[in-house]
């Protein structure tokens, strides 16, 4: 088994039984510390890093958490306050969600207290003359529950990510994206409210009218300044089915060029625009039939397997268009326009029809695939970034021609799609290319414990293609092992989001795992 890195030495066993038995009497059968809840909140969906807390608290209302942040600040057994990491589904890749020494909150568990004030579970839906129609949400709800409740009522919001059994917290702190951000803009510009626990022990409402600091600095923080317990999410009126199309490139300038084009349409209320654009690579040394693309019917897969051999690397293309009752008729006829003049290779171009809420939930059937193959819980040495689209090509031209296929090691999905900045607001905390357009490319590996090594070697080795070339890309979900290269992810929000973290966490006990002010780092 390969090497699983850990945070820093677990040597302080003995000591920390003691400072776990202190937090006890102040949270009665809420703070667990059995080996089954330990070991799950010692390690993360990317099965790379592990770092042992010392308890899990399972809150059943914001003033739980209240009372566990003010007992960090005043332990007895030493002068430095025990780290607090808030864990959703743990869906980090570097051990982001963990807190070494410390305290894992699990937000999940406050789906068992129907209307807690302040971060209760309950999903409600209202309307209102400044917003229209809204939802406010636990931080701890999963997006997959969200999205079933607000479908009651006819509505939905209108930014997702891929993969829906991720909580509203989670994809908040970090941006949340998918084939949407390009029109709906990312999770965090469809917020306007929140309810936040600071490190100044305080349950604090936030909105762009009250406490903004607090709100922007929390929207894409990293869940540095606070722990979320609501969000009021906007909504809109919900389709019914959604026309699901890929289309195949063997030219990388014509799939970019195409992309480009249909995301140049992004405004909320043009009827002719997609509602999701994104893509992804079909390389030689994966089979087409892979899970992420058993989209593509059976019969066809030997002509996109041979295709894939004679050009070593293809470019789908992957949009989709909502549809309801009343644009049923005319959707097809949009798509039709929205299709005229793309250069993609004629005889393969596929489509689906099928209902609005599996399409959201696409990714749901891949999982329990991968479960029942026993490949989910796995390593996953991801890496995600965002690119200039003025270097989109160089970026082509020497990570997927010239390392990704040298190494052949490429296993997973591999995505690359644009986003439009005016989309994204510059007082979040979230760090983005300045450029009017940027790709997400996303490298989304899954392999053995044996090899994730090598995966994180050619990670490495593009990041350095990048540096020596000049491309300035920013990562998304972000890990680095030093401070320097954290001011430099930030640029010029560094200085910003320094002094936001002194006056909302002055002790920095929140979000530990994310290793952006730890002084002892061992990678």
């Amino acid at each position: 088994m390969g090497k699983v890195i850990t945070t820093r030495s677990l040597s302080t066993v003995g000591k920390s039984k003691t400072r776990t038995q202190s937090l006890i009497p102040k949270l009665p059968g809420k703070l667990c510390t059995d080996p089954e809840s330990i070991s799950m909140a010692s390690t993360d969906f990317g099965n790379i890093v592990r770092g042992t807390p010392r308890g899990v608290l399972q809150p059943s209302c914001h003033e739980e958490i209240v009372d566990l942040v003010r007992d960090a600040y005043s332990n007895d057994n030493t002068s430095v306050p025990f780290p607090i990491a808030a864990r959703g589904c743990g869906h980090s890749v570097r051990g982001q969600a963990l807190a070494l020494g410390g305290v894992v909150v699990d937000m999940t568990s406050l789906a068992s207290c129907q209307g807690s004030t302040g971060g209760g579970a309950a999903i409600a839906v209202s309307w209102s003359r400044p917003f229209g129609h809204y939802a406010d949400v636990g931080g701890g709800q999963l997006w997959r529950d969200v999205l079933e409740e607000t479908l009651r009522h006819g509505l939905a919001p209108v930014s997702w990510t891929d993969y829906l059994y991720v909580t509203v917290g989670g994809t908040l702190s970090n941006a949340g994206i998918s084939g949407q951000t390009f029109r709906y803009g990312p999770q965090i510009s469809n917020v306007y409210e929140m309810d936040v626990i600071t490190g100044t022990l305080e349950l604090t409402t936030c909105s762009p009218d009250e406490n903004p600091d607090l709100f922007y600095s929390v929207l894409g923080g990293l869940g540095q300044f606070g722990i979320i317990m609501r969000a009021r999410i906007a909504l809109d009126r919900a389709p019914k089915r959604v026309k699901w199309v890929r289309i195949l490139y063997s030219d990388f300038s014509a799939f970019t060029r195409d992309q480009e084009h249909l995301v140049s349409k992004n405004a909320r209320d043009q009827d002719d625009a997609l509602d999701y654009v994104e893509g992804l690579l079909l390389v030689h040394q994966g089979p087409p039939d892979s899970w992420r693309s058993s989209f593509f019917p059976e019969p066809d897969h030997l002509r996109i397997g041979s295709l894939i051999d004679r050009h070593k690397i293809i470019y789908c293309l992957e949009v989709a268009k909502y549809y309801d009752d009343l644009t049923e008729n005319t959707v097809n006829e949009d798509l039709e326009n929205l299709f005229r003049g793309l250069s993609h290779i004629p005889e393969f171009l596929f489509q689906k029809d099928i209902a609005y809420i599996d399409f959201l939930d696409r990714v749901r059937k891949g999982e329990l695939k991968l479960r029942a193959q026993g490949r989910w819980d796995v390593p996953h040495p991801w890496l995600n970034l965002f690119v200039p689209k003025s270097r989109i090509s160089d970026f082509h031209d020497g990570v997927f021609k010239n390392i990704v296929l040298k190494r052949s090691i490429t296993t997973g999905t591999v995505l690359i799609y644009p986003v439009n900045r005016n989309k994204w607001d510059d007082r979040m905390s979230a760090v983005v290319p300045d450029e009017d357009v940027f790709y997400f490319v996303g490298f989304l590996h899954a392999c053995g414990f044996d090899d994730w090594q090598e995966f994180d070697l050619q990670n490495k080795e593009l990041l350095q293609f990048c540096e020596d070339a000049g491309i300035e890309v920013k990562q998304y979900l972000p890990h680095f092992g030093s401070e320097p290269e954290w001011m430099r992810h930030f640029g010029s929000k560094w200085r910003l989001f320094r002094e936001r973290k002194a006056r909302f966490d002055p002790k920095m006990i929140f979000a530990p795992g994310q290793r952006i002010f730890d002084r002892n780092r061992s990678e």
